[in-house]
């Protein structure tokens, strides 16, 4: 009798034959594939890594923003004191920002020391203006050392992610009396995407870092241009003083309210 081939295929296996091994499922190496399949160490290091990105993203918008109004604002009080002829002059046309704290210091001083000496009276200026001036720095510097450290410790956290991952998968493969590579790839692949995500929160933090305080600094250089231009008023209001036609002190309180 002829057997069919469809009968013959779908047989039974011989009595004592090994059923054929089934076939691994895939493993899914996309990065969020590799997220959710990596070890909880590495996890944790990955979620580190990717919120320090989001606020080195968000620094750089705050700080950018902030120090671009400040500059636009400290740049027409320079105009207002250079164009000015005196300082209540400056003062009548700087009503707000950096330009007018420093010419409220510079008015109230004024009004302390009427009747002491010229040069007694521009070195406390100075010294006021220069506490001012550091001050304003200093604040439009808030959270820019943090890009810094962000820069710097990023890609070490991110290798620190990577070399325990590989060490569990090597360990792994300890466990599964095995040298087969298929076995170990996945893990190291894991791994080593933390140290890439590492380099991606420590590289725009490094550039963000630098340009920011690029910018800080050329602040700076506008604030201790206005003080120069504030000196340089004081000056000639002291020198007018001295010879007799000096004009009237301004209202440093009313001035002081309108800075603020």
């Amino acid at each position: 009798m002829e057997v069919k081939p469809e009968a013959a295929a779908a047989a039974p296996p011989a009595a004592g034959a090994s059923p054929a091994p089934a076939a691994k499922p895939h493993r899914d190496l996309s990065p969020l594939g590799m997220f959710l399949n990596a070890d909880p160490v590495v996890q944790g290091v990955m979620v580190l890594l990717a919120a320090a990105s989001v606020l080195t993203w968000t620094i750089l918008l705050a700080r950018a923003l902030g120090l671009l109004l400040a500059k636009r604002r400290l740049r027409a009080s320079l105009a207002a004191i250079r164009a000015a002829t005196s300082l209540d002059d400056a003062a009548r046309q700087v009503r707000h920002g950096l330009g007018a704290q420093l010419l409220v210091e510079t008015e109230e001083e004024l009004a302390l020391s009427q009747g002491l000496p010229s040069e007694g009276i521009k070195e406390r200026v100075a010294i006021a203006l220069e506490r001012i001036e550091a001050a304003a720095a200093k604040r439009m510097a808030v959270g820019i050392s943090i890009l810094a450290t962000i820069g710097s410790v990023g890609p070490f956290v991110g290798l620190f992610g990577t070399v325990w991952g590989i060490m569990r998968s090597f360990i792994g493969i300890a466990n599964s009396n095995t040298t087969n590579l298929a076995v170990v790839a996945p893990g190291i692949a894991e791994a080593l995407l933390a140290t890439g995500i590492g380099l991606v929160a420590a590289i725009p933090a490094v550039v963000i870092y630098n340009g920011l305080a690029r910018s800080v600094v050329a602040y700076r250089m506008l604030a201790t241009d206005a003080v120069a231009l504030i000196m340089r008023h004081l000056s000639r209001d002291l020198d007018r003083r001295e010879a007799g036609t000096f004009p009237a002190p301004g209202k440093a309180a009313r001035l002081r309210v309108a800075a603020e």
